[in-house]
Parts: C-alpha cells; structure tokens; sequence
C-alpha cells in the first residue's frame, strides 16, 4: 500500500449505497362486487316499490295499505318519539358501514410489493401467510429454535420462539439478524419490523 502523495489529503472512502429509493405504493384494493350489487338491488327494488305505488294514485287507484299506513303514523308521530328515533339511529348505523365499506381498502390479507419498474404499471402483493410461512422457516434454521410462531401484519412481525438450549439472548440476536434479512427478502414496500420473544420450551416436550 502506498502512501499518499505531500500536501495531498487522502480521497475519501465512496459513500456507501442508500439503497432504492422509497417508493409509495398504494394497498390492493377489494372490489366488493356482491356488495355492491346486493346494495344496488335493494335499492332499485325499494325505489321501484315506491314508482309504482305514486303512479297507481296518479292514476286514480288507491294506494298500497302499507304507505297509507306509515303515512298515518308520521303524520301522527314526531322525530322525538323512541321509535323514530330507533329507525333513524339503525338508518345512520347502516349508512356508516357501508360508507366505511366503500372507503376501506380491504384484501389485509395482501401485503404490497415493492416494483421493479415504478413506471412500468405492474403491481405484485404477497399473501401475509406465505410471508409467515417464509419467516417461520428462517427462524426454525437458527440453532437452538425448538418451535416458532410468526404472525405478519402491515407493520409488525410478531414472533414468538421457544429455545431448548443456549442463551435466551443469544437465540434472541439471532433470530433478529436472521428475520430482518428474511424480511428483506420479500421486496415488501412497506417492509414490517420485527418484534421477537423466546421463551425456554418445556422440557419433555420435543
């Protein structure tokens, strides 16, 4: 190794790579056919219901008994009465829920993938018990792992892991270096972070 030339600071060390880019990728996104059909349906029935009742007094018939009658009862109740205001309350509840429905992604079941090409429009998504399954057997090659349960979710990997010898913390390190390469691994966009616990296994359990 040479030295460096008198009056000439050493070149500094290249900086180490950062990596890719963080790239926002949105979650899949269910698209609720039953629903929205059964919705529609009951709507369009429920509004039919009511066309053809208003045409039939138009035309001179008498209404159906049962809108001459709630007719009669609102005429007779006001909105501070207990069952009005039931009706309202189940209305606004049924209302939230399917507001809640359409807003919410839905497919937790999906985890997004980070893109090869971001602007090349394909997405990919990995199912949480594949990941799981995957990191379970990670955890199971590091020795001293007896038993592993892995649960994946959006943003926490819980993994619970009995040890039938070695030190706790020594399994403990190395289950987290091994998890958090494993977790790499899976090209997840929003990559989990890991939360591990080992416990010592029973003994006469194998």
């Amino acid at each position: 190794m040479t030295a460096p030339a008198a009056g000439r600071a050493p070149a500094p060390d290249p900086a180490p790579d950062p990596g890719p880019a963080p790239v926002r990728v949105a979650r899949f996104r269910s698209a609720r056919r039953v629903p929205a059909a059964l919705t529609a349906l009951a709507v369009l029935g429920v509004a039919g219901l009511f066309l053809y009742d208003l045409a039939a007094v138009r035309t001179g018939r008498p209404g159906m008994q049962w809108r001459r009658e709630l007719a009669h009862q609102l005429e007779r109740q006001t909105p501070a009465d207990p069952w009005v205001l039931g009706c309202a309350g189940a209305l606004v509840l049924a209302g939230a829920v399917l507001l809640f429905l359409a807003l919410a992604p839905g497919l937790r079941g999906i985890l997004p993938m980070r893109p090869a090409d971001p602007d090349a429009g394909v997405r990919a998504g990995l199912g949480r018990k594949a990941a799981a399954q995957v990191l379970r057997d990670r955890a199971m090659e590091v020795s001293g792992v007896q038993s592993a349960r892995v649960a994946v979710g959006r943003s926490r990997v819980a993994v619970r892991a009995a040890s039938h010898f070695r030190e706790l913390d020594d399994v403990r390190a190395d289950l987290e270096a091994v998890l958090a390469v494993g977790i790499g691994e899976l090209g997840l966009a929003h990559p989990p972070q890991p939360r591990v616990r080992v416990t010592r296994a029973a003994v006469g359990k194998g």
